[in-house]
């Protein structure tokens, strides 16, 4: 699970970097909002997800000696 938490990790991380929305704010999305920034809405959205997996399934387990 961990490998596949990591994998995830890069892709996000590819997908940040946004190199093909950065020329123009056309088309509009809902005829208001620039496409780059809808994308990096759904980016957003996507990166809130995967933390909420990577505390699921990856957060270390708690010792007991707090």
């Amino acid at each position: 699970m961990r490998v596949l938490l990591a994998l995830i990790g890069c892709l996000l991380y590819l997908a940040h970097q946004d190199l093909w929305l950065w020329r123009g704010a056309h088309p509009l999305v809902f005829g208001f909002l620039p496409v780059g920034l809808a994308y990096h809405v759904g980016y957003t959205v996507a990166a809130a997800v995967y933390m909420a997996l990577l505390v699921r399934f990856a957060w270390p387990e708690s010792g007991g000696d707090e």
